[in-house]
């Protein structure tokens, strides 16, 4: 990992005044790069600093985000593969809170385009969609531009206590009351056979 994070400083120091430009994009088409998101936040806060690094990477990861609603909503067909994957992965459980969203970002073998998908699940709209990406995604970029450079360096006792604090507020932040249409509680099962009368 720390062998691609100076292959993309090297690419970027490259690009000169263009590089928060080429910050973005690279943010943008991570998902086809195959690229950790974590990973280009930490380059951003190497190359950029903190404050900037920080506002790069949201810029970035909510294009990207944004990108991947525009693909869904154009193959509605995906989209239905989508769920499916996800349904095989959690189960019928009910939706994630935005909070335990942006718990699940800071992960860094999460699938984004999965956590995306949860965001999608929990809003009705494109402008609720890009304000509810733009919050799960702050504490992300945050984290990582500021403090991923020490991930490197965290021994196994500080690894295990940041792991237990994130539990306890994935916890916390969980939505403690939940709507449930009457058609998907009573949701017949596919293969029950029907009764002879």
């Amino acid at each position: 990992m720390q062998h691609e994070l100076t292959e993309i400083l090297g690419i970027l120091k490259f690009a000169g005044i263009f590089a928060p430009v080429f910050f973005i994009l690279l943010h943008m088409m991570r998902q086809f790069l195959f690229l950790p998101v974590g990973l280009i936040c930490m380059a951003g806060g190497v190359l950029f600093g903190s404050v900037y690094g920080t506002l790069y990477s949201i810029i970035g990861i909510t294009l990207s985000s944004l990108l991947f609603y525009g693909l869904l909503r154009k193959m509605p067909k995906s989209l239905n593969r989508f769920m499916k994957i996800k349904r095989k992965i959690i189960g019928k459980r009910m939706p994630f809170s935005l909070g335990q969203i942006a718990i699940l970002k800071l992960i860094p073998f999460i699938h984004f385009s999965l956590l995306s998908l949860f965001v999608l699940e929990i809003t009705k709209s494109f402008k609720e969609y890009t304000k509810a990406s733009v919050v799960s995604n702050v504490p992300l970029a945050f984290m990582y531009s500021t403090f991923g450079h020490y991930i490197f360096h965290l021994s196994v006792v500080w690894g295990i206590g940041i792991a237990a604090m994130m539990l306890v507020l994935f916890h916390l932040l969980r939505k403690k009351e939940w709507i449930v249409k009457w058609e998907d509680f009573f949701e017949k099962k596919e293969n029950t056979p029907a009764k002879s009368a």
